[in-house]
């Protein structure tokens, strides 16, 4: 569940500072993981994200933020939205606590 917080925390944040705003989120569940999309109102993505909308601009982030998450998440990926701004989408797998 750390590692969730962690990558909600990063997304969202990174949402508010860098993405014009938050838009939107949303998350569902499997058994294996969870799915997390959240959309700002930017079209500019991080470097390290790499994304799959042809997105115009680029931002060179500074922190540690995005390579948290991509050591945390699986499938990220990167899309513009109708009508402007970005999804953000990444899939964190859930382990099963030590015993």
């Amino acid at each position: 569940m750390i590692d969730l917080s962690l990558v909600v925390s990063e997304l969202v944040t990174n949402a508010i500072r860098h993405g014009a705003g938050l838009a939107g989120f949303d998350v569902r569940t499997t058994r294996e993981g969870v799915r997390i999309d959240v959309h700002d109102h930017s079209d500019v993505i991080p470097e390290a994200a790499g994304g799959t909308g042809a997105l115009p601009d680029v931002h060179r982030g500074s922190g540690y933020g995005w390579p948290l998450v991509i050591r945390l998440a699986r499938d990220i990926d990167v899309r513009r939205r109708p009508g402007g701004g970005k999804t953000v989408s990444v899939f964190v797998p859930l382990r099963d606590a030590p015993a």
